[in-house]
């Protein structure tokens, strides 16, 4: 439901538009996924027509459930609103930039900015949430970003560690969700004044945080799905007034509107080159965006890295026979696994890590075990079985059940050619090695 107040915000805002935006909130919502960059498969037919503001997003057909379809599992395409698709896009980070995603759960932006890295670099992806953390680090190893570090962490932590660092930051700041009032049911009920309020000061806490972290000449992009004035133009005005070596990169959009300095204080001309998704102008939901840049040109300082580990004889074997070879990077061990890191890996030390990189596997008495993570990565090996994804075969294996083949040992399944996770084969059978927490019911 709509709160009546927020519509009374609104109507003296938007003038003659707002019989037009009311119309919109009554609409079907408009879904949408993104496509992997890196993996390529058979395009399912529910995928549709491109959204025009990103390179690799599509809508979706209305009834089509591909949130159980094989290939999501095979992280061929991540489930994304329309219009979230819009930050990433915007702050268009380049392969060997060093990334943040300050406030990264459930994962949607960060996979889309570890897609454009194209594994160079360094992707630091954070959520201050330990439980949405988690879900962030398991859709990172779903999409096979393998240079992703994943925190837990609060951003006045981080402004510590990794002050002058990053060349490109992300803020896609907690809200006051007005955007997703057609998409989510709490947000209009959770709503009010006090809440908008509440997040613009919670959010110029964040993006204050951003600003150390970024070095003189790199961007930083502001993002919400709210279409309150506070909470956007006027929070970037606010710290334009407090950063001064910061200022705005217009963003140029035939798709977009141009943000609304008249609805601020301060009326700063230079809001104007901020970004607006209106419901009723485009195909998607209610989202703001601003693109920052610092002064000046200097690359962002150096940290003490995480000191590498020797590969060990079992992993070295493993790779050799199943023909896998690893990107580049640093070797590191973590808890019980072994993982393969960005070279520009920091010290960990002090830090709440979920996932320093790419998971490779565990030793366990002199033997490998390869983690799902490098399944999912990997794409191919020496020994495989492939199946149809509208064969029982697979349906039985995201179940968990021994499927059958005539494959020995370590075996990468695959749908329709897309890596899917590990089993071991042995007399005509594949035992299963899906994680148990995926696993279909």
């Amino acid at each position: 439901m709509i709160p009546t107040a927020f519509l009374d915000r609104m109507k003296p805002l938007l003038g003659e538009e707002y019989e037009a935006f009311l119309a919109s909130l009554d609409r079907p919502l408009q879904k949408g996924l993104r496509l992997s960059r890196r993996k390529t498969g058979p395009v399912p037919d529910f995928v549709g027509k491109p959204i025009p503001w990103t390179a690799t997003g599509h809508y979706y057909e209305e009834g089509a459930r591909p949130g159980k379809h094989p290939y999501h599992e095979a992280g061929l395409y991540y489930l994304q609103e329309p219009s979230a698709m819009a930050p990433a896009e915007l702050l268009s980070p380049l392969p060997g930039e060093r990334v943040l995603d300050l406030c990264a759960a459930p994962g949607g932006k960060s996979t889309q900015l570890g897609d454009m890295l194209m594994g160079q670099g360094i992707l630091v992806a954070n959520e201050i949430n330990p439980k949405r953390a988690k879900i962030l680090s398991r859709n990172m190893e779903r999409m096979g970003i393998p240079n992703g570090l994943v925190l837990n962490m609060h951003p006045k932590e981080l402004e510590k560690r990794f002050e002058g660092w990053f060349d490109k930051i992300l803020v896609d700041a907690p809200c006051s969700g007005e955007g997703m009032f057609r998409k989510e049911e709490a947000a209009g009920t959770d709503w009010s004044v006090d809440t908008v309020n509440m997040c613009a000061g919670r959010q110029a806490e964040i993006l204050d945080s951003a600003a150390k972290m970024l070095r003189p000449g790199g961007r930083l992009l502001y993002s919400t799905c709210t279409f309150a004035p506070e909470e956007n133009e006027g929070n970037i005005g606010a710290f334009l007034r407090r950063h001064p070596d910061f200022h705005v990169v217009p963003i140029r959009s035939p798709w977009f509107a141009p943000g609304r300095p008249d609805w601020t204080d301060s009326g700063d001309g230079s809001l104007a080159g901020t970004a607006r998704l209106w419901p009723h102008k485009l195909s998607g939901e209610g989202h703001f965006a601003a693109l920052l840049e610092r002064d000046g040109d200097e690359p962002g300082r150096e940290l003490s890295g995480e000191k590498p580990v020797s590969m060990p004889k079992e992993l070295s074997e493993f790779l050799k026979d199943m023909k896998i070879e690893l990107p580049e990077g640093k070797l590191i061990s973590f808890g019980q696994s072994l993982y393969l890191c960005p070279e520009e890996l920091p010290i960990l030390k002090g830090l709440k890590v979920l996932r320093p990189g790419l998971e490779l596997g565990m030793l366990l008495k002199n033997r490998f075990e390869p983690a799902h993570g490098l399944a999912l990565w990997c794409g191919q090996a020496a020994v495989e079985a492939d199946f149809p994804a509208d064969g029982s075969e697979i349906q039985q294996y995201l179940r968990g059940n021994v499927i059958p083949g005539d494959q020995k040992g370590w075996t990468l399944v695959k749908v329709d050619g897309l890596s899917l996770g590990w089993a071991k084969g042995s007399g005509g059978q594949l035992k299963n090695h899906f994680p148990k927490g995926l696993r279909w019911v």
